[in-house]
């Protein structure tokens, strides 16, 4: 598969797992050469200052600036690719706040999920803001986010939930 059939694949499954006003994604092709963490640090700080533009979520979050670069980094913690298609699923399927609420089917949130991650391949490196030791979430907004951003050498995928109770 040529690189820009892997993201042209890859933008359609992350909007598949896209929610109005509740998960946002993106997917792209890096234009740096030789990317690293900050770069994709830099793609997440893009994310979440479009959801604080967002009509639905500016009066949550008056005066938000999203954290720098190198503050996103220190929030980040490593999430292993096995794991990362039943994160993925979780992120963009099961709602921060009321656990018992789906915002995707099971089935069709695991079946993109998948696909994404197959995508990126096995030697794509996945982020959270989750710290799994400890069950603590890094939060990147003022309100209830759950982020898995993950990276291949040359495309990216992010999706991002946010809530409010």
């Amino acid at each position: 598969m040529t690189s820009i059939e892997v993201l042209a694949e890859l933008e359609v499954s992350m909007s598949e797992l896209a929610t109005p006003m509740r998960v946002y994604v993106e997917a792209g092709r890096f234009t740096e050469p030789e990317p690293d963490l900050p770069e994709l640090a830099a793609r997440i700080r893009t994310l979440l200052a479009a959801i604080a533009a967002d009509d639905a979520w500016r009066r949550f979050l008056p005066g938000y600036t999203p954290p720098s670069v190198p503050a996103i980094c220190a929030s980040l913690e490593p999430v292993e690719t096995h794991e990362a298609a039943s994160f993925l699923a979780q992120v963009a399927g099961v709602d921060l706040v009321w656990r018992s609420h789906r915002h995707l089917p099971a089935e069709a949130a695991e079946r993109m999920a998948e696909r994404v991650v197959a995508l990126l391949g096995p030697e794509a490196s996945w982020w959270t803001n989750h710290d799994a030791e400890c069950g603590a979430v890094n939060g990147l907004t003022p309100v209830f986010d759950s982020l898995l951003a993950g990276m291949q050498g040359e495309h990216f995928a992010l999706a991002l939930q946010i809530a409010d109770d």
